[in-house]
């Protein structure tokens, strides 16, 4: 079975731009035959970009890593299961739950995010983790 990661927006935004632990998170994800996200990564990821200055190409750069998940239905179930884990502000709860539709099976997936509430959360569900993620979790 391929070995898939679920990148949420925090991780993609400390990969793009170049924080401390970017170098060897960029080096982690490497190791997965694939990264997958909910299309809301782009809006956020885009919106961090331009409140940074980046550029264009270079959100075109970083989004071509990504394969999107579209849910065609509501996510309602997988969001009550979720709240029932633990609170998650809006954005942290569309990924969760985007990633739980797609992957009935959690331990099979490697939820990345560097958001400290969005993993302890990730983990509670079910979701492996990437290893020396929690390190590199700003306080």
């Amino acid at each position: 079975m391929p070995e898939i990661a679920y990148l949420d927006t925090s991780l993609l935004c400390a990969l793009a731009f170049a924080e401390e632990s970017s170098g060897t998170l960029k080096r982690l994800l490497t190791n997965y035959d694939g990264v997958v996200s909910s299309n809301l990564l782009e809006a956020e990821f885009r919106a961090a970009l331009e409140r940074e200055k980046g550029s264009s190409v270079e959100a075109d750069r970083w989004l071509g890593l990504v394969e999107w998940i579209l849910p065609p239905h509501p996510l309602s179930q997988k969001i009550a299961l979720i709240l029932e884990v633990g609170y998650s502000k809006g954005s942290d709860l569309w990924h969760l739950a985007c990633a739980l539709d797609a992957f009935p099976k959690p331990e099979e997936v490697t939820f990345a995010t560097l958001d400290r509430r969005q993993w302890q959360v990730a983990k509670e569900l079910g979701f492996q983790m990437l290893p020396q993620a929690l390190e590199a979790l700003p306080e």
